[in-house]
């Protein structure tokens, strides 16, 4: 697409991608079904930083970026999402927001991160070298992440100004939305996080397959009086694999299967936070995130080609010694069933002979 400006020169802009290949009429769009998709956790920390179009495909391990590396590194296995943050306005550069406690500290900078992961992540106590500042009203988190991934990079923006559009037409100036990072799952793109509050409690819900549609209702249904929409729900924060509704009711889960409830992720257990950190990763790395249709990959960010050869001529090792210790486990088991039947023939044979020498 070519533009003219007033020069007289063409410049070149940038096409917009196809809405049939990685947006919201692409063919994976509710390819799979959602209830139980998102993250186990109970705690979010979320950094913001710079704007979503300044963001690597991995901003939290860049060199360039530091800030969200140090932290990152810090937090460990802690769930970290990166926001944007702008100054001047309620969401400014380092700021760090904590869910579900529904507090922000202001601007934290790289040689406090120590004393602000040691006090407040790990500790749960006040940062020393900070105010703390209570949140209010409801937070709307999209995955715009562009660099990360195609389809969120066309659905989020879209979405973002979609909810605006609703929010000011519905005059809901308690609600707010927000760009962010990598959340897990593109293939569910759009994708997005709504934090408020709900019955004096604190709610994370994460929504996929999530279209422009779906923003009026979001806004009135979930938003307005705390219930869920089944159809595009992925989970929630504090549930590690249940459904768990802002309500009473319990609202059926036609896109998920039945689970059950099961005890909540501690963020004091090191070892099974790192355990589900780990999980996700390889979920990641099989495909689990970025696949899309027929094999068709909408990721930016892609494995060496050398490693993945050499993971799999591992994998085939794997397998060979596998079918290799299946095959002696049965000889061996053939081995034994051999001699067993040779000692039972020996001994009847000896009774036999027994018994006849008796009757003579």
């Amino acid at each position: 697409m070519a533009a003219v400006p007033d020069n007289g020169t063409t410049t070149v802009t940038t096409a917009v991608p196809d809405n049939d290949k990685f947006g919201f009429k692409r063919p994976d769009m509710y390819a799979e079904k959602l209830t139980g998709t998102a993250i186990a956790y109970d705690r979010h920390v979320i950094l913001c930083y710079k704007t979503h179009e300044l963001w690597p495909s991995r901003v939290e391990s860049s060199d360039a970026h530091p800030l969200p590396k140090v932290l990152a590194g810090a937090l460990k296995a802690h769930l970290l999402t990166i926001c944007e943050g702008r100054d001047g306005t309620e969401l400014s550069d380092g700021d760090v927001l904590l869910f579900p406690e529904m507090i922000k500290y202001r601007g934290l900078k790289e040689p406090d991160i120590n004393s602000f992961v040691d006090e407040v992540i790990v500790n749960r106590k006040l940062w020393s070298a900070g105010v703390q500042e209570t949140m209010m009203g409801t937070h709307v988190f999209v995955c715009a992440h562009s660099s990360r991934d195609k389809r969120c990079g066309f659905c989020g923006p879209i979405l973002i100004s979609k909810f605006k559009e609703e929010i000011e037409l519905r005059g809901l100036d308690k609600v707010s939305v927000t760009a962010c990072s990598h959340v897990g799952g593109h293939k569910y793109a759009g994708n997005l996080i709504i934090c408020n509050v709900r019955d004096n409690k604190v709610c994370g819900h994460w929504y996929g397959y999530v279209t422009p549609s779906d923003v009026p209702e979001l806004l009135d249904n979930h938003i307005g009086k705390g219930e869920i929409i089944d159809r595009i729900w992925r989970g929630q924060m504090g549930v590690s694999s249940a459904k768990k509704s802002q309500n009473k009711s319990e609202p059926s889960t036609p896109n998920g299967n039945d689970l059950k409830m099961i005890d909540q992720v501690q963020v004091e257990d090191w070892d099974r936070d790192q355990q589900a950190s780990r999980t996700v990763e390889e979920k990641e790395n099989n495909g689990g995130c970025c696949q899309g249709a027929n094999g068709f990959s909408c990721c930016r960010y892609e494995r060496d080609k050398t490693e993945t050869e050499t993971e799999t001529e591992t994998e085939k090792g794997n397998k060979i010694m596998t079918k290799f210790d299946i095959f002696t486990r049965k000889w061996e088991k053939h081995e034994v069933f051999t001699a067993a039947a040779v000692v039972g023939a020996v001994v009847s044979v000896a009774l036999a002979y027994s018994f006849f020498k008796r009757l003579r």
